[in-house]
């Protein structure tokens, strides 16, 4: 059932059992009361906030279930509040809902917005609730809405709204926050704004660990601007540390890792690159193979033929992200901080033409692995559930289709054209 109803809201509201965020969303903003010349456009934006799949049943049928190990098929899985009760071969459907294919909710790790909100720009509620349902909408269960470089107290706001909206609505699909800087280097540092990029300091690396405490799950950083006492203070923190706009050397990038990192922040892209006599953190990739490496692949930010070299070296240490600037490509223009941005060919350019973030969703990247990359499609269903998880420490808690685990799902046609979220309670 889609949600685009103020009666849905209630329905979902109540699956939650907690208070609806469109009651929320009119307390913060004014824009549900009475004779408000808001409340329409809040009405309008309700099929932005809640746009998923909702199915309020015990049981699913799926032809073919991807359980993060192997394929198995003709399944029954029932479920019990909210997790996976039993997993049962049947082979003709019940009277339920039955589902070609069925997999783990897919998890992004990196996503930046929602069809409307820049969780930078606006840190709000609103924010994390449009990138979680945008995302939701395009078959994506999980994610870590992404913060970019930006000032300290900007980045204690985001932390704010993410733990207000966590604790409001704990049944959502929002792990975390991805925090990408500010302690990044100027000369990698991509799309984010000059203006705000620095060198950490204990103080405040204290009190990110301090605020962010539960909040913060994966961290972009580039090592070379760390001392190695600030790195082992953010790892025994319990943060997982990604590399990322990044000029370390071959050497830097490996003594990074020897340290505890083991994830990189999109492949190729805002790190030193490989060559024969400075192999760059691409060479330390390629040389650890403890190494997580995810990819945005568009086609765009790497052509398919290294994401093909990548995924043949890394194993299974390579998984798919979208880095998507905004969802659903709803959004055409977009300007804030130095950030000029527009939408052309599906893609996100700035005034200069250069790719500024991207456009895709996980479900077009796993199409793009089977299709243009060759990649097998159990593969590229692991590529966004068991090892994204496993990259972060949460694979006890999603990226499997087993008993114990959530009954959320993202099920899909056998041609990778249509994905949905759908949540068993």
């Amino acid at each position: 059932m889609r949600c685009r109803t103020n009666q849905c809201i209630t329905n979902l509201a109540q699956a939650y059992n907690k208070p609806s965020i469109f009651e929320h969303v009119a307390k913060e903003t004014g824009e549900g009361r009475t004779g408000s010349r808001q409340s329409s456009k809040l009405n309008g934006r309700i099929a932005l906030i809640f746009n998923r799949t909702w199915i309020m049943t015990s049981a699913i049928f799926a032809s073919k279930v991807f359980d993060g190990q192997t394929i198995l098929e003709n399944q029954l899985i029932r479920a019990e509040a909210g997790k996976i009760l039993s997993i049962t071969p049947m082979a003709t459907p019940l009277d339920v809902k039955a589902v070609d294919f069925l997999a783990a909710g897919f998890i992004d790790l990196q996503v930046n917005g929602g069809n409307e909100a820049f969780f930078t720009q606006k840190p709000a509620i609103t924010s994390v609730a449009d990138i979680d349902s945008s995302c939701a909408a395009l078959g994506t269960a999980w994610t870590l809405p992404t913060f970019i470089t930006s000032p300290f107290a900007n980045i204690l706001q985001g932390i704010t709204a993410l733990r207000d909206f966590q604790s409001r609505f704990p049944g959502s699909g929002v792990l975390g926050m991805h925090l990408e800087g500010p302690y990044i280097n100027p000369e990698k540092r991509g799309g984010h704004p000059r203006e705000y990029v620095q060198k950490p300091t204990n103080d405040e690396l204290r009190e990110l660990i301090d605020q962010g405490r539960g909040i913060i799950k994966l961290m972009t950083i580039a090592p070379e601007v760390f001392t190695p006492d600030q790195i082992a203070m953010l790892i025994e923190a319990g943060i997982t540390i990604s590399l990322g706009h990044s000029n370390a050397s071959y050497s830097q990038a490996k003594a990074a890792f020897g340290m505890g990192i083991r994830l990189v922040t999109h492949l190729y892209n805002a790190m030193s690159l490989f060559v024969p006599k400075s192999p760059g953190v691409v060479g330390a990739v390629f040389d650890d193979p403890d190494v997580y490496a995810p990819i945005i692949l568009d086609g765009l930010h790497c052509d398919f033929a290294a994401a093909r070299i990548a995924w043949k070296l890394k194993k299974d240490k390579f998984f798919l992200i979208s880095d998507a600037m905004f969802t659903g490509r709803v959004m055409k223009k977009f300007q804030w901080h130095g950030i000029d941005i527009i939408l052309e060919n599906g893609t996100y350019r700035n005034s200069e033409g250069n790719l500024n973030g991207a456009a895709i969703s996980l479900g077009d990247a796993v199409r793009n692995a089977v299709e243009k990359v060759g990649i097998p499609l159990h593969e590229a269903v692991e590529m966004v559930t068991i090892r994204p998880a496993r990259a972060i420490g949460l694979d006890h808690l999603a990226g499997k289709v087993a008993v114990g685990y959530p009954a959320r799902f993202t099920v899909f046609d056998q041609d990778l054209q249509s994905f949905e979220v759908i949540r068993m309670d």
